[in-house]
């Protein structure tokens, strides 16, 4: 995470410890922190910190865990970057790094002494950004919202090989109900729903691999329109005979929920049941994005779970499907339940 210190005074390496302290404290996460004028800066100090601490006598003691490049004596910052690899910079990749590397560019100060013009006609525009923020030009602004997922996936691998259709079915409706979960976090719609299933490279007998793109009518967040599209899918893929290991489901062709499709009003259409239906625009938009919202809103408030839909299955059923997590960390700093009790003797 970058966090902007704009404003903040005093001991800043200081303060650096007393964060990180308390996040191994509260949460037993070891963390270390680098700081700089640039996000690029920040990212390299991030890099030296944990290498002062992991591998002792690469740099001073004293960067380990928290590591403030602007607090340096210009002489110790060139001593600091002439003893790291050019690779360790924030993007430069494999292969620039080794174009750097035939040009006898082989540390963070040679890159950074190197001219942005002549790094721009040489390599790149990206290139000729990283050098300008390693010479404390920033260049990538630090962003306050992430940008909402072009897809959305849940996939899981399966506890026990399956090789029913009713499993798989509640796989993919669980799976489809978080991916709607998600798309509806970042106010998105989705207009087509991928399905895949296969069975494991790692086992022996036949092989399976299929997936299939089910369109929807409109794009939606509805969960049970996923879910439904989602069984769908896994029905025409199904085959049987194979033992299934792993099973998903994506969310394509995301878009802001803002931006309504509409149709035409071509009167009155025949559903499946035989009753008519308005085929104009669909006036229950506006309840069933409430339904959604007391969905996600009782899931969050009693967990996660709590209320689903009937074809995902019941937390008390035996779920062939489910993962096998006997060994899974205990959760005591979010569930009750997982909190260590200690009784005297």
């Amino acid at each position: 995470s970058f966090i902007g210190l704009h404003g903040v005074q005093g001991d800043l390496v200081g303060r650096g410890r007393v964060v990180r302290d308390r996040i191994l404290q509260w949460i037993n996460i070891p963390t270390c922190i680098g700081m700089g004028k640039t996000k690029t800066l920040a990212k390299l100090a991030n890099h030296i910190a944990k290498t002062a601490e992991r591998k002792p006598g690469v740099y001073d003691p004293q960067l380990a865990q928290v590591c403030n490049l602007e607090a340096l004596s210009p002489e110790a910052r060139q001593t600091v970057l002439q003893a790291t690899d050019v690779g360790e910079v924030w993007g430069v990749g494999r292969k620039i790094g080794e174009k750097l590397l035939e040009g006898g560019i082989t540390t963070v100060w040679d890159l950074m002494n190197l001219d942005p013009a002549t790094v721009r006609r040489g390599w790149s525009v990206v290139l000729e950004r990283t050098v300008r923020e390693l010479q404390g030009t920033p260049c990538i602004d630090l962003d306050d919202t992430n940008e909402p997922k072009k897809e959305i996936a849940s996939t899981r691998s399966f506890g026990q090989a399956i090789t029913e259709i009713n499993p798989l079915i509640e796989a993919v409706s669980e799976f489809a109900s978080r991916a709607a979960e998600k798309l509806r976090t970042q106010k998105s719609h989705a207009s087509q729903v991928l399905v895949f299933v296969r069975t494991s490279p790692f086992r022996p007998g036949p092989s399976y691999s299929q997936s299939i793109v089910v369109p929807l009518r409109r794009p939606t967040a509805d969960t049970r329109q996923m879910v439904q599209a989602a069984a769908a899918g896994m029905k025409a893929i199904y085959r049987p005979g194979f033992k299934m290991a792993k099973a998903g489901v994506m969310l394509l062709e995301l878009k802001p929920e803002d931006r309504v499709q509409a149709e035409l009003d071509l009167g009155a259409v025949e559903s499946e049941n035989g009753i008519s239906a308005d085929s104009g625009k669909n006036k229950s938009t506006a309840k069933d994005a409430r339904l959604m919202g007391a969905l996600d809103g009782l899931n969050q408030r009693f967990g996660k779970g709590t209320l689903k839909v009937a074809s995902a299955g019941l937390e008390g059923d035996r779920r062939e499907w489910a993962m096998k997590q006997e060994r899974r960390t205990p959760r005591y700093t979010t569930d009750w339940r997982g909190m260590p009790v200690a009784r005297a003797l």
